[in-house]
């Protein structure tokens, strides 16, 4: 009976489908039971670092059994279900659910053991030194982990112990080949830290060693190109290469681009290519780019041959090691910083300081352009054009720059040396200079032409009295030797400017005006110590400023018509400049004529205000005060003599004179009683100034050509009569004033008031009917 039951079960299918029931869940007991003791194995191995070789094993075969079981259910259930999906489809339907969550448990226990294989084959092929073997199966191990933990129902112990393995082991790796690469790419430094002198850089080397060791013999690639693929694999290639460009740049191609006696040599031995520097004596200050670009290359294809163009596997998964090549990748990353240097430690100082060698430079720019070229070769430079060959290209500009650069440079050297090393202008006096071109036939000089002959065949109207030649010249006087460079600076580079290009021109134009605006504001500031302490200085300035002012008049002028045209509306002109020019001068000298006056009349106020003059003490101290400013003159017309112009020189020592005389005149008129003892010290103190006045005019150095300013002191010095009257009237009586005042008409009364004149009269004088009658006549 019961096998009738069983049969008649059987044909119905329902025995079936309980006995798939019974053996999968069989089956899903025996998966999480591999699962646990996986997953125990894994924490022993990775965490606790127990030894369970056979235990892998032995798990690898179980999953393997377990895997072919779940797909023989899976086939017989999706044939069940297929045949029965009308009766059973809910139950079939839970049963491949459950089936399949065991399929993604043992996936993930499939991957767990490709993580372990892969980690034991990296183990294996590191010990034997494969290490581009070991660094695939490090990514193999890599991919597993991230799939693992994409599956959020894995235990996070278990993957943070596998995520420290694979980290150990990569860092592990790199330590490895960072070794390797220190074997093959040798650098050799001087033993001194200093690394930027000639002697530290003929004792560096780089060694690139070619051949394989005895121990390496049997892997399969060169040990270069091995060590760069696995760096490639992990992913490290670029920060290595960039790491080597870095000191490359640093202790090979920069020392070539900057030490123009500096040259690489190549040594090839069996199994070693060396680069070394040697020293080769020149009187070069600095490198020519064509030598430069040559020692570059010679290193770059050496680089090129030994390293940079080594086979990378293009069969590998990883299509990184394939896609860019080694000599563009390194040249990406240095190349920048490369090309900087050559154009600040050689192109700059390859440009002319003259527009007349700008057709030369051609040749500089044909050997950047095959310069280039060859890095493209090399496969080093991509096929754009770079910034080291536009800038040798746009010559013009950078000419330009460095022509207005150079200028402005050398009028500063100019503006803050010494002032007092001066030179002789006189009226004929002129800027050497080239003479300038003769300017091109424009209609405008045609109708010049034509108006003048026009003019000579009229009536000559010229005057019979001219003007002496002199008449619009600087008068003679002494300058700065610095400034008169200065000013022919200015007009070399004009000059300049008339046979360069438009835009040359045009910065060459303002560069001489910013020469002009930079003078007015370093000259005060850098020398305002000594323009206000010495007096033959702030002369000196005074004469600087009128010099450059009186050129500034025609400067441009002289160049209107010879300038680019766009300079030739109006725009060329110095006009503008001139009376900032005279006022910066003149308020410099002003303020020491100030400074002088104040020292004069502080001497004076020391002479006790010329009172009580029969007393010796009060006698010596006027009679001292006096003495000092007569020097402080006389010293005033030394420095100044030669220097100043005749007629500012003449000007500028009749005010100071006419200061103290005003000062003693006014001191001697303010007092109330002038006894007779008083009045002789008195008039022989202003005999002494007045016998020694005229002596401070010495403008030339010729002594007697002097006598003629000398007589000429009332010219310059205002108060010199009344001082004279002052004289007479201290010895005078009072008829003789009398008659000096002659009813207000007389020479007295051409001095002084009549009030000034009463109190000298009453200060002199006893009051005495005389005296009252004398005081009469004075209205």
């Amino acid at each position: 009976m019961a096998s009738f039951v069983t049969e008649v079960l059987a044909h119905s299918g329902r025995l079936e489908k309980e006995d798939l029931g019974t053996r999968i869940s069989r089956l899903t007991r025996r998966v999480e039971e591999i699962k646990g003791e996986v997953c125990s194995m894994i924490s022993k191995k990775y965490s606790e670092f127990l030894p369970s070789m056979q235990t892998a094993q032995d798990l690898i075969s179980q999953v393997d059994k377990l895997s072919e079981d779940i797909d023989l259910l899976k086939s017989r259930i999706e044939s069940e279900v297929r045949r029965d999906l009308h009766v059973s489809t809910g139950e079939f339907t839970d049963l491949k659910q459950q089936l399949e969550r065991d399929s993604v448990v043992l996936s993930l226990l499939k991957q767990l053991q490709e993580f372990s294989t892969a980690i034991e084959e990296y183990n294996c092929a590191l010990t034997e030194k494969k290490y581009v073997t070991g660094a695939q199966r490090l990514e193999e191990a890599q991919k597993c982990l991230k799939l693992l933990k994409s599956r959020k129902c894995f235990d996070l112990k278990i993957l943070k112990s596998l995520s420290m393995e694979l980290t150990i082991q990569k860092q592990n790796i790199l330590y490895h080949l960072g070794e390797e690469w220190q074997k093959l790419i040798v650098w050799k430094f001087p033993p001194s830290k200093d690394t930027s002198s000639l002697e530290s850089y003929l004792q560096t080397e780089l060694h690139l060693y070619t051949e394989q060791s005895q121990k390496e013999e049997k892997a399969p690639m060169p040990p270069i190109s091995s060590v760069l693929l696995a760096f490639s694999v992990l992913g490290e290639l670029r920060s290595k290469l960039k790491s080597f460009g870095q000191m490359l740049l640093k202790y090979i191609l920069r020392p070539l681009a900057s030490c123009p006696s500096l040259h690489a040599v190549i040594e090839n031995q069996p199994d070693i290519v060396i680069i070394r520097f040697e020293s080769i004596m020149t009187n070069l200050e600095y490198p020519s780019p064509s030598e430069v670009f040559t020692k570059i290359r010679l290193v770059l294809e050496v680089l090129q041959k030994q390293l940079l163009d080594l086979p990378l596997d293009t069969d590998l998964e990883n299509e990184k090691t394939s896609t860019v090549p080694l000599a563009e990748m390194l040249g990406d990353m240095i190349w920048e910083d490369l090309s900087e240097c050559l154009i600040k430690n050689c192109l700059v100082y390859s440009i002319p300081t003259n527009s007349s060698k700008l057709q030369q430079y051609e040749e500089i720019i044909q050997s950047t352009e095959e310069f280039e070229n060859a890095l493209k070769e090399m496969r080093f430079l991509k096929g754009d054009i770079t910034d080291l060959l536009k800038y040798a290209r746009n010559i013009n500009s950078h000419f330009a720059n460095k022509k207005c650069q150079d200028v402005i440079v050398a009028a500063r050297n100019l503006m803050t040396s010494e002032i007092h090393n001066t030179v002789k202008i006189i009226p004929d006096s002129k800027i050497n200079v080239p003479e300038l071109p003769t300017p091109d036939k424009d209609n405008k000089l045609e109708i010049q032409k034509v108006s003048k002959t026009q003019y000579n065949e009229m009536v000559d109207l010229e005057p019979e009295n001219t003007l002496d030649q002199h008449s619009f010249s600087l008068p003679t006087c002494r300058i700065s030797e610095s400034v008169k460079k200065l000013m022919e600076l200015a007009y070399q580079t004009l000059l300049e400017a008339t046979t360069s290009s438009d835009q040359c021109a045009v910065q060459l134009f303002y560069s001489v005006r910013n020469i002009f605006h930079l003078f007015h504001d370093v000259v005060p500031t850098y020398h305002k110590e000594n323009l206000q302490k010495l007096p033959q200085l702030a002369a000196i300035h005074h004469n600087n400023c009128m010099y450059i002012a009186h050129h500034l008049l025609t400067l441009g002028h002289q160049f209107r018509l010879r300038l680019a045209p766009i300079l030739c509306d109006g725009t060329a002109t110095f006009v503008d400049l001139v009376p900032g020019f005279r006022r910066l001068g003149t308020e410099c000298f002003l303020a020491q004529m100030r400074a002088q006056k104040g020292e004069l009349l502080e001497r004076l106020s020391s002479a006790r205000n010329f009172s009580n003059m029969d007393d010796e003490e009060n006698y010596s101290a006027a009679s001292k005060a006096v003495r000092q400013v007569l020097h402080q003159l006389k010293r005033l017309g030394t420095v100044w003599q030669d220097v100043l112009p005749v007629n500012i020189y003449c000007k500028a020592m009749g005010t100071l004179l006419n200061t103290a005389i005003s000062e003693i005149i006014g001191k001697i008129t303010a007092l109330e009683d002038i006894s007779t003892e008083d009045g002789d010290r008195l008039y022989s103190l202003c005999k002494t100034v007045m016998d020694e006045g005229p002596q401070v005019f010495a403008p030339l150095s010729e002594e007697s050509k002097n006598k003629k300013y000398q007589e000429e002191v009332p010219v310059y010095v205002p108060k010199w009569m009344p001082f004279k009257e002052l004289m007479m009237m201290l010895q005078a009586s009072l008829q003789e004033i009398g008659d000096r005042w002659a009813d207000g008409k007389g020479p007295l009364a051409a001095a002084f008031s009549s009030s000034e004149v009463k109190a000298l009269i009453r200060a002199l004088f006893q009051n005495t009917e005389r005296r009252a009658a004398a005081l009469a006549k004075i209205k």
